[in-house]
């Protein structure tokens, strides 16, 4: 398909089809690392994302001639899981009036609740001009498959400021987010809490020495592939004690894939005991820029303090370290809040080619938005800071 401007739009069903060069020529300036080729590829050559689990990839590719000057991963799905976007309202009111909510299109980075989701675009073009290529390719395809709708999940709301215009519509919701405020040291972010939670830090910190536990953060070629079938030993056994609430969506391959090569965007934090080399828990987490990304974590047997100290603490200590600036924990429970994660919004767009769901979906996300407007405030006030922060 030509547009006016020689625009040519290409699908692909798998990143691995896409040339990983031009791919992150696009990606690499971005603050996350999440639309990145090799992550992408590993997520589907890994068998942990494909047609066979609901998500079938179908990317967009936008070229001048011979260059790729626009990308967005797009992922056909048959279900919701996954997204952390819970939709499951609207699938079921779809169903009520005997509306086809399955399959629908979507964007982000799979199963992966993280702020920075944007269509790739090269810089020198015409972006503009691009963009509204792959917008109306969108629309386009997902008319021709018959698709209920497109939504772009956690996205980078900026990059998307003209998406109102285009029949998007947004939709809110809360999540957590750590910045650091100029601190120099650990004890600068312990100086923000009231005294009591001061204390009950230093105490569960306290309590990895009492427990005989060493705490490591490793990079680098300090994550070495032997980690790999460990880390998702431990993610498994995580996953276990959610029962029907687990998010268990990656295989050992994937592990072993981004242990071999993506570490110059990991950051392992490793628990030891006395005397072992092997460790007792992990925790791994992402990083590019002056940006960190919490994502998986688990442990042999449960130690108390073990999750705070693993997930949070030695994860804080090291991004103050290394002059790190946001650090977004991943999804999960208000006890973040205790830690100095404030309670943020992030943001979906939704667009709807049945006009039935246009209007249910339109009809009630002003009074959902404002609910957890006031859901976000609501948490922050339990912010356990001191009274001059």
């Amino acid at each position: 398909m030509n547009t006016p401007a020689m625009l040519t739009v290409r699908w692909f069903e798998s990143i691995g089809e896409v040339d990983r060069e031009q791919w992150d020529k696009l990606a690499q300036s971005l603050s996350t690392p999440l639309l990145e080729w090799q992550w992408l590829h590993h997520l589907e050559a890994s068998g942990s994302i494909s047609s066979r689990f609901g998500w079938q990839p179908y990317h967009l590719t936008v070229w001048d001639q011979q260059e790729l000057v626009g990308a967005a991963p797009l992922y056909l799905k048959i279900h919701s899981g996954g997204e952390f976007v819970f939709d499951h309202w609207l699938a079921q009111m779809a169903t009520e009036y005997g509306i086809k909510y399955y399959p629908k299109m979507v964007g982000m980075s799979p199963a992966t609740p993280s702020v920075g989701y944007q269509f790739l675009l090269a810089e020198g073009c015409d972006q503009a001009a691009v963009m509204q290529t792959m917008l109306s390719a969108i629309d386009q395809f997902c008319e021709q498959k018959q698709l209920s709708g497109c939504h772009l999940l956690f996205v980078n709301l900026p990059a998307f400021s003209e998406f109102a215009s285009h029949g998007f519509t947004p939709w809110r919701h809360q999540s957590y987010l750590w910045e650091n405020v100029k601190f120099s040291c650990f004890a600068d972010y312990l100086s923000t809490f009231n005294s009591s939670q001061r204390r009950n830090i230093r105490r569960e910190r306290r309590s990895m020495e009492k427990h005989g536990i060493e705490i490591r953060a490793l990079t680098g070629n300090e994550i070495t592939p032997d980690l790999a079938p460990l880390m998702y030993r431990f993610y498994l056994k995580t996953n276990e004690r959610y029962g029907q609430w687990a998010a268990r969506f990656l295989n050992g391959e994937f592990f072993e894939r981004i242990f071999q090569d993506y570490r110059h965007r990991m950051l392992i934090v490793a628990a030891y005991a006395r005397q072992s080399s092997v460790p007792l828990a992990l925790s791994m987490l992402l990083v590019k820029d002056r940006h960190l990304i919490g994502r998986y974590w688990g442990c042999e047997e449960p130690v108390k303090d073990l999750h705070f100290n693993m997930c949070f603490y030695a994860p804080i200590q090291w991004a103050i370290e290394n002059g790190i600036q946001t650090f977004d924990p991943g999804a999960g429970s208000p006890h973040k809040l205790l830690r100095g994660f404030r309670a943020v919004s992030n943001t979906s767009l939704h667009r709807f080619y049945d006009q039935r769901l246009k209007f249910i979906f339109e009809h009630c996300i002003d009074e959902i938005n404002s609910m957890e407007g006031a859901n976000i405030d609501a948490l922050n006030l339990q912010l356990p800071f001191a009274r001059n922060n």
